[in-house]
Order: structure tokens, then sequence, then C-alpha cells
């Protein structure tokens, strides 16, 4: 297929050219009808593409023509069988998998640092999860992939399991042995979900981790907006094989997407995908680079460690995205948040995310040296301003997410009789809300199980940190919604 083509996006470039008069919605009529700020701002060009699915401009929901020939395109590209878009970012896409997968108890093999989406969709199911524990490391304070050993152990005692649910790459960029995983999987007749949400790229060059249609998984959740160059909000849902029927994919996820798609968003996935395709690998090549160089650099800074592939070793750990800097600041003796408060407040520098010992820093081909050396220069800044403590102390003093125990089925606890309780009465309590960190947005408590002392004693350290801990009513996270006691259904 001609990888230069961008009929999505060319569609509309002609459609504006017309200058039709609009009688339909949106109401700004290509930006006249728009506060004039804005409109100065964001410019004509990009409100004259802010339209809705009239009859020349294909419709997202039963796709014919321009979006589905830019969906063609994007499946040749990612290696898929089919490719439908998103314009409500991956957890919609993420939602679709698990949707089209499961129904009401049916077992589905999820690992426990997945994103809420997973949770959200399996709520919305009726599935039941059976939770698999990544490896967890304890240098970084962070949570990997899932071993080998795990998901052969799981899918053995779970023979009824209809899904796996597998992240490719995590956040802190590191991948299990998808390929490994993705044949145990198909060996048991189970469909492997991929959250792929920080893989897009893995695709374009090899010194990343096999993307997730390379390893033959049947369906993934993919980022463009993330890594690959579209806009915010914009996504993909690649499918192969015969496990999964695409058809239904694209009934469930036209269920949940709204009616009023942003052609905007459509747009800029076209053109990142021939990007992607026809520069991807040089623009990569570029990003390596200068991850790589930041990261040596980083390293020589007393106190702080910067996560590479010599920290990885175990089916758990099998690949790694350069791309991703994640800095170990405890042995500053700050938090994570402590040094992304400084970095913006002393440095004009906005990182990714941070964490109680980590900020996370995404390194982009949008990104230029200088850049990146303004940031080892205030991580340097930073780090002089701090006593170092010794490493020898340091993996006993992280403290990683306590293990948790499901006695309720998820769906059951959502929509159980609850009451509210005082977070310090909780202990011992069903929790029926969920509560994280986000970013990231894994769960240090989802609905259905059993709240204990360490998961309050972990949600009040990051509270104490500063992390923006969100899910419950509450949002001062004083109180808990949990099932009354004696529910029964």
């Amino acid at each position: 297929m001609n990888q230069d083509a961008t009929p999505l996006f060319d569609m509309l470039l002609r459609h504006a050219d017309r200058e039709p008069i609009q009688f339909h919605i949106p109401a700004h009529k290509r930006g006249r009808g728009m506060d004039t700020r804005f409109r100065t701002f964001i410019g004509d060009n990009a409100l004259s593409l802010d339209l809705v699915n009239i009859a020349p401009l294909d419709d997202l929901h039963h796709p014919t023509g321009a979006i589905k020939h830019a969906e063609e395109l994007a499946a040749h590209a990612f290696g898929a069988d089919v490719t439908l878009f998103s314009v409500q970012g991956t957890s919609t896409a993420i939602m679709t998998m698990v949707l089209a997968t499961v129904g009401p108890d049916d077992v589905i093999l999820v690992p426990r640092n997945v994103h809420k989406s997973v949770m959200t969709a399996i709520i919305l199911a009726g599935a039941r999860p059976v939770f698999l524990n990544p490896e967890l490391d304890s240098a970084f304070g962070i949570a990997h992939g899932l071993s080998l050993e795990t998901v052969s152990s799981a899918l053995s005692q779970h023979p009824e399991a209809k899904a796996l649910v597998v992240i490719n790459p995590t956040y802190f960029g590191v991948s299990a042995d998808l390929a490994g995983i993705v044949e145990l999987a198909h060996n048991h007749g189970v469909a492997v979900l991929v959250d792929e949400a920080h893989g897009v790229h893995t695709a374009f060059h090899e010194a990343l981790p096999l993307s997730a249609m390379q390893a033959g998984a049947d369906m993934a959740a993919t980022s463009v907006h993330k890594l690959g160059g579209s806009m915010t909000g914009s996504s993909i849902l690649n499918i192969q094989g015969g496990i999964v029927d695409a058809r239904h994919a694209q009934v469930v996820l036209s269920m949940l997407t709204t009616t009023s798609t942003s052609y905007l968003l459509l747009a800029s996935l076209d053109v990142a995908r021939r990007e992607l395709a026809l520069s991807g690998h040089e623009h990569l090549e570029k990003a390596i680079t200068l991850a790589n160089r930041a990261r040596q650099e980083i390293n020589r800074i007393p106190g702080l460690s910067c996560l590479g592939p010599e920290h990885l070793h175990s089916t758990a750990t099998f690949a790694f995205d350069p791309t991703k800097l994640t800095v170990s600041v405890k042995s500053l003796g700050l938090t994570g948040y402590d040094v992304e408060r400084m970095l913006r407040e002393e440095h004009n520098i906005e990182v990714e995310l941070s964490d109680l010992y980590n900020i996370l820093c995404i390194v982009s081909w949008g990104d230029e040296w200088w850049q990146l050396e303004k940031l080892v220069h205030a991580l340097s800044e930073v780090a002089k301003s701090c006593v170092v403590i010794s490493h020898h102390t340091d993996e006993k003093n992280v403290q990683l997410p306590p293990k948790t125990e499901l006695l309720m089925a998820p769906r059951d606890a959502f929509y159980a009789r609850t009451e509210v309780v005082p977070i310090a009465e909780s202990v011992g309590r069903i929790i029926a809300e969920m509560i994280m960190v986000y970013p990231p947005g894994i769960p240090i408590l989802m609905p259905g199980e059993k709240i204990t002392a360490e998961s309050i004693d972990y949600i009040e350290t990051n509270l104490r940190a500063g992390l923006p801990v969100q899910g419950p009513d509450d949002a001062e996270i004083r109180f808990l919604k949990v099932v009354r006691e004696g529910y029964c259904g």
C-alpha cells in the first residue's frame, strides 16, 4: 500500500477549500462564531476542520470511504489485519478489547498493575478477573511485566479463562517476553489483549521491544498520540488472527464512542501514520540516541540512577525502551514529586510523572539535545542541593504497593449497597470504589478488594508526598465507600 497517502486529511482539505455554506453543527461555523482570542490562537485552518460526520466526510461509526481507507493504511503500517480509529484515547480502545472478548462471569487474567480502564471494562462486562502479580523492582520501586512462569501457572490453574491482558511496554518502558506469553496463551486458546499505550513506536525500530502485532497478539490498544505524533486523545485498536471477531470489536467500539467524532483527531491519526511509516525509523534513531546520551549523563550525577538494560534480567523484563528516562531520586532523600516540583519551579521543566522514588521523562524525535542538556543540568543542580544517602539501604527503604485480596466480583462491589466510612476505620472492609495515583492510573485498591492496613499506609504515604491520589467520591481521601456489612447482593 502507498504509505505516502493521507486520504482522510486530503478529503478534509478538499472540503475546507470548497468553503460550503454550513447549516450544521458546530455552531462556531469555521470559527466565525467563536471567542476571538481563542480563534486567533487556534487559527482558522484548524477550525475549518472541526466538522461533523456529514455525508461527504465518511462516518467513523460506519466507515466506507476516506476513514476506512485511512484505517486500512494504518493496519498495513502496524502489521494488523484490521485497525480501528479511536477519538477517545486508548482507554476506550482498551475497554473495547475487554468487552469484545469477555462477558458476565467469564474469567480474564489481568496483571495487578493494569490501567484503570481495564477494571472499568471488567466492571461493565461483569467478568471475573484473576490477578497476576507482576515482577516488582525493589531498587526503583516500580512494577514490571509478567514472567513466563506466572503466565503459564495462571493458564494451567484457570483453563476456563477467555482472555489475558498484557502491558507492553510498561509506562517505564519495560517489556516482558510478549512473544513467549502469546505462544503460551494461544496454546490454551486464550486471546491476548495488549495495553500498548506506551508502545506505538515499537513497530518502527529494531532497537525497541517487539510490538504487539509483531509478537502475535490478538488485539492491541495503541496510543498514537502519546509517542507517535498525533493529537491528544487519538488512538487506534489493532486486531489480527482468528480468535477475536473484528466486526464485533467495531460494534463495541461504536457503542463506547461519541457520535460527535473529532475530525481533527482523525486527521492527525492519518498523518501520524504516514510519518511513522515513512520516517519512523529515522525519527526513532534520533530519539534513542538523545535518550541514551542523556541516560549516561544522568548516571554520572551522584545520587541519581537512570533505569537501563543493565537493571533488567528476567522474562518479566525481557526488553527495554530506551526513550524512557526513569530517574531514581530516592538517594537524594527526596521523593519524585519533590524533584518534579523543583524542576518546574526552579528550571521551567515539566516531566511526565513522578512517584515516591522516581521521575519519568519521555524523549521523542521532537526533542533536541539542548533540551536534554538543560534537564541534565537541572538534575545536577537538584542533586548538589542534597545530601546523598548510602545506596546500601535503598532497597530496604522502598515501599512497594501492597498485595491485595479480591473478596467480591468488581461489578458486584461497584453496584452493591454501600456506606461511607472514615479511611482509618475501613481496614477489613470491602472497597466499592477505585483508588489510584494518576498518572500512571494503576489502582491501589479496586472494587471488591479487601482494605488492609498496608493499603491505607501506602495511600497515606502517597498523599503526604503530594502525589495525585484520586478515585474516591471524597476528593480529600478522608472517607472511603465500602460495601455495607451483611450485603449479599
